[in-house]
């Protein structure tokens, strides 16, 4: 029985390559071994570093002919053929039947070469083998340029090592540099054998980084029709990267995006990305505004220890977010932010300047709260030790402010003010009590106002305002209580700590203070606040780990005419007492956490918000689940102006959960939230990959309840061994 034809297939081929590779010529394997020809004596007209072995050869002037069994050695090139004619002068070989040419982890079968020894390039005609890293092939001829470049027309291309490949490139021609890339034109992809696209160009990288086309991903959606996501890696250099994607949808329009990540010696790094979406025209022929999003992340070191970071997320319409970008999580999100902090930090001292622009928009009022920092300078002196156990801080600062709802801005109305600070600060701790500490501190506030509040009119006036005031401060912890849970073997297993404390300050009243120009208001903060937590430790090894934790505390206003509160009466009174807090936090194992926090209003008897959060397993390892519900009443806004409850109350869950199948070689992922007040889902989300061996098939699945006309969109791609699925710039499951 041939195993190894003269042209067998590419899949056939694999069993013979394998050995090959191993060392084995593959033509022994249709034929028995013959017995070793004698090697042929040294000829000083002969390189030295050719070694011949064959049945029989024979030299005629500057040639060397040799049949059966042919075994040809040049440094790392080993050759096996029927027959070879060895050229003296130009070390060119011309080896014919069951020709097998190993190179390293180069292995190439072929009918007929034109080799040449010194330069290790030739022609191959009916080739079929495997190039490194593990590129199987076959072509009708293949040309090797360089030692690690190929060029091969009408072949076939995979890198797949099942008898039957998986997936392959069917090609017109293609280049091959090994252990780097594959450029093929007029690629016509199959999946077992069965065509699936066409491509007139395709680059096929060959390790993890590498540039080249990602596979595209093809779907459709009711709103948006049929659509289309193409992307492009492009590894720049070792240190950065970029993907560009065009995405095109049938019945809205076309968008194009940019993302690029860069990473530099000495801590310089970011990423930048940028999309901008064309429409098309509506059936009344009508053309909306074309929307961008421009996103960067930037981290700069700089010289004499300063640090820049820039931030910016901006889109031009929050109705496209909305509409188009398919990660739940965004698209309900609706804020934009810009600002770039500087910073520097010595043994005792820490330096800051930010600008800023912060806006969030409200849809139900079609408004939008911006708050910008042009700019804001910190100065701060850390603790120092000035005599015995007193230590001295400062604090300083300048900010110029602007706020207000983006409505005002238009009308030339925002809120603005500038204002330098100083607020030197002394503290005396004390911990000589092991289950006691408490900590004394005085701050005098001193601040000078570029801006004031007419105190007529109320509105903001070109007078300048000093005002100052002191707040003197006490916080204790303890008495602390501590109990130690000891296991069948006597050993410490549980320890519960309970720590309550107390914080009192006292802020002075200040000179002026209704003349002072705030977003919300200037309140003054004589207040004191108490709680306890508990908390649990167990040992693990040597090591005390936090496992449980359980928080109770609450504020208690002195002055509640003038404190935080005062703006929401109750009964016609300001309230004295704040909401009260309470936070749990379970972590018994790695795998699995629990986190709660609530606060309940004294005065409303209700719980006015309650969020929980709870985790099992873990996403790296694909068996997970993700539960949270986040339930918001604001009880003072709605005591007020119930008009307000709208803007403010929320009341929804939402799930994420995924599961691994091995055994059906399938990756599971589903998501889900819920409106509960309104009593209607948000937004369902599945995704399924099915590994079938070198092939990754995806599906995306996702129902947009939120939207003003709900959508269903579902989307499919590929993966083909190393080769990344494009995403795009708004791609995502709400996972």
């Amino acid at each position: 029985m041939d195993l190894c034809p003269s042209r067998p297939k590419l899949g056939r081929l694999l069993a013979g390559l394998c050995l090959a590779a191993a060392g084995l010529p593959a033509f022994l394997l249709s034929q028995p071994p013959a017995p070793a020809a004698p090697a042929a004596p040294a000829d000083p007209g002969r390189p030295a570093d050719v070694r011949i072995v064959a049945r029989s050869q024979e030299r005629t002037k500057d040639r060397v002919f040799a049949a059966g069994d042919v075994e040809v050695r040049s440094g790392d090139i080993l050759l096996f053929a029927d027959r070879v004619e060895y050229n003296l002068e130009s070390k060119d070989v011309i080896a014919e039947g069951n020709v097998v040419v190993q190179s390293g982890a180069e292995v190439i079968r072929a009918e007929r070469i034109l080799f040449n020894l010194e330069t290790g390039r030739g022609t191959i005609e009916k080739a079929s083998g495997m190039l490194p890293p593990s590129v199987l092939f076959e072509a009708e001829t293949l040309e090797r340029k360089q030692t690690d470049l190929y060029s091969l027309k009408k072949g076939r291309i995979t890198a797949c090592t099942q008898p039957n490949p998986r997936w392959s490139f069917g090609v017109s021609r293609a280049n091959i540099r090994t252990d780097d890339h594959v450029e093929m034109w007029d690629a016509v992809v199959r999946i077992k054998g069965v065509p699936l696209f066409y491509t007139p160009y395709m680059r096929y990288p060959l390790k993890d980084r590498a540039t080249g086309f990602l596979m595209p991903r093809i779907g459709f959606g009711g709103e948006k029709g049929l659509s289309l996501s193409q992307g492009f890696y492009w590894a720049i250099a070792s240190n950065m990267d970029a993907t560009l994607g065009v995405d095109l949808y049938s019945k809205r329009g076309t968008g194009a995006g940019l993302e690029y990540r860069y990473l530099f010696p000495g801590g310089t790094k970011g990423d930048l990305n940028l999309y901008y979406f064309v429409y098309k025209r509506d059936a009344s022929g009508a053309k909306p505004a074309s929307s961008s999003i421009v996103r960067i992340n930037h981290t700069q070191a700089l010289p004499w220890g300063f640090t820049l970071v820039a931030n910016i997320d901006y889109q031009t319409s929050y109705s496209f977010l909305r509409e188009f970008d398919e990660n739940y999580q965004r698209a309900v999100v609706y804020n934009r932010t810009s600002q770039a902090y500087l910073s520097r930090s010595w043994r005792r001292f820490n330096m800051s300047a930010r600008v800023s622009r912060f806006e969030t928009y409200f849809s139900q009022i079609d408004d939008a709260n911006v708050t910008t920092a042009l700019p804001q300078v910190n100065f701060s002196v850390f603790k120092t030790k000035i005599a015995g156990p007193l230590y001295f801080s400062l604090a300083t600062s300048f900010a110029r402010s602007q706020y207000g709802w983006k409505s005002e801005y238009e009308a030339g109305t925002e809120r603005r003010s500038s204002r330098v600070a100083v607020s030197p600060t002394v503290t005396l701790p004390f911990a000589s009590i092991p289950w006691l500490t408490a900590t004394t501190s005085v701050t005098a506030n001193v601040s000078y106002y570029g801006e004031s509040l007419d105190p007529v009119t109320g509105a903001i006036v070109g007078e300048d305002l000093f005002t100052g005031n002191l707040v003197a401060a006490v916080e204790i912890v303890g008495p602390v209580f501590a109990r130690v849970f000891y296991g069948r073997d006597g050993r410490a297993r549980l320890k519960n700590i309970v720590e309550p404390f107390v914080n009192y300050s006292f802020d002075s009243p200040t000179r002026y203070a209704d003349r002072i120009v705030t977003s919300y208001g200037f309140f003054r903060y004589h207040q004191m606040s108490y709680g306890v937590t508990s908390r649990f430790l167990f040992k693990a090894g040597e090591r005390a780990v936090e496992v449980f934790s359980l928080g109770l505390g609450q504020t208690y206003y002195f002055s509640p005419e003038d404190g935080p509160l005062s703006r929401f009466p109750v009964d016609g009174k300001p309230p004295r007492f704040s909401e009260i807090t309470g936070t749990v936090r379970f972590y018994p194992q790695a795998r699995f956490s629990f986190d709660a926090s609530a606060a309940y209003n004294p005065y409303y008897k209700n719980l006015s918000s309650l969020r929980l959060s709870a985790t099992a397993g873990s996403k790296d390892g694909g068996d997970f689940l993700t539960v949270s519900w986040f339930r918001s009443r604001n009880s003072w806004i709605a005591g007020v102006d119930p008009e307000l409850i709208a803007l403010y109350n929320r009341d929804q869950i939402g799930a994420h959960g995924g599961l691994r199948l091995p055994g059906l070689d399938l990756d599971l992922e589903l998501a889900a939230d819920y409106n509960i007040k309104e009593r209607k889902l948000l937004y369902t989300g599945a995704r399924a990959v099915y590994h079938y061996q070198c092939v990754d098939f995806l599906i995306d699945v996702g129902a947009y309840y939120f939207r003003e006309t709900p959508d269903l969109q579902v989307r499919f791609s590929l993966g083909l061994g190393v080769i990344g699925k494009t995403l795009g710039f708004l791609s995502g499951a709400g996972f």
